[in-house]
């Protein structure tokens, strides 16, 4: 490894800068290989320092969105761009995702576009406002933070997104914040270019959308969760998560982490297709390192839950549902 001290908004920091990831981005995406994302939000005005930090320990999928009321967005740009000036990174080596989010849900005296515009309006706006910010011509990725009032509006600003993807500036877009099957289903029948992200608040209330990822599994969709270990700490701090975490020398956190991104089914060659693609909000450079190993390991064809039964098994331990045996596949 080697070191360098650097210095953003008043803080040093004794950072690693090598480039972690000896795959490409394109690789990880076209061959459905795991990995986590960084997520950004609630980092205010320490968002470039927290980015450059985790772009230096090795992240280089990063979340954000046009939501100045929870997310720093040029904090973003700034914070991946400067981080790769350091490390000699081109854009090509990033995966960038943002979200295009409602009047609803932004903070009245900040909204990022105008708010008297049409829809579509407002949804090119934002995708402008979003190149500014993260200092790039065309996104990897790009979401709807949710659905707006109905179906049929949620589809009329979807299809905004499709026209992106057919001029290119857009190569995968998706939703977020959907927790109904059926409304799920029924959107993804009824759009042109399918979705390839749905990201949810992973949590116990929910069943931990067992349903909804079940579909995603099958239909290649990430099934991208945030707030997965705020919401799940009951579920790994347990005696026997921590002794199977030391047997692969992970903590209980990447361990989970792992389990998630090992979900899926395996296909004729054995291989299980990873489905889940967890964020991470990690501050600590002991997490980010715990972290970027982590996707080191796998990326390089590590497996921590070798067949279905041991998943299982795990899945029963921290009581986590899956579709092992309690979601019928004529149900999805």
């Amino acid at each position: 490894w080697s070191m360098l001290l650097l210095v953003i908004g008043g803080y040093a920091i004794l950072q690693r800068t090598d480039a972690t990831n000896d795959i490409s981005i394109d690789d990880i995406v076209q061959q459905n290989k795991p990995f986590l994302l960084y997520g950004t939000a609630w980092k205010k005005e320490d968002t470039a320092m927290y980015v450059n930090q985790a772009v230096h320990a090795g992240f280089r999928f990063i979340d954000t969105a046009c939501q100045p009321k929870h997310y720093n967005e040029p904090g973003v740009g700034f914070g991946w761009t400067s981080a790769a000036f350091e490390l000699g990174l081109k854009r090509k080596d990033f995966f960038l995702q943002t979200k295009y989010t409602s009047i609803n849900g932004q903070d009245r005296k900040r909204i990022p576009y105008d708010q008297h515009s049409s829809l579509e309006e407002q949804i090119q706006q934002s995708l402008e406002i979003s190149l500014k910010n993260l200092k790039t011509d065309y996104l990897d990725s790009l979401i709807l933070h949710g659905p707006e009032r109905d179906l049929e509006s949620t589809i009329r600003a979807y299809r905004v997104l499709e026209s992106f993807v057919d001029q290119g500036m857009v190569h995968h877009i998706g939703i977020s914040n959907v927790y109904g099957l059926d409304w799920f289903t029924a959107f993804y029948e009824r759009v042109r270019i399918k979705p390839k992200v749905l990201q949810n608040h992973l949590h116990p209330d929910d069943n931990h959308d067992v349903h909804l990822r079940a579909f995603c599994s099958k239909h290649n969709i990430w099934y991208q969760s945030f707030w997965t270990l705020t919401a799940n700490h009951h579920l790994i701090e347990r005696p026997a998560v921590y002794k199977i975490a030391k047997k692969h020398n992970l903590t209980p956190q990447t361990l989970f982490f792992a389990f998630l991104m090992s979900l899926g089914d395996a296909g004729e060659d054995g291989k299980r297709s990873s489905y889940m693609r967890p964020l991470s909000g990690a501050k600590s450079p002991n997490h980010l390192a715990d972290d970027v190993d982590l996707m080191k390991r796998m990326l390089a064809g590590e497996t921590f839950f070798a067949t279905k039964e041991e998943l299982a098994e795990f899945s029963q331990l921290i009581e986590f549902p899956d579709k092992f045996d309690n979601v019928e596949e004529e149900e999805l």
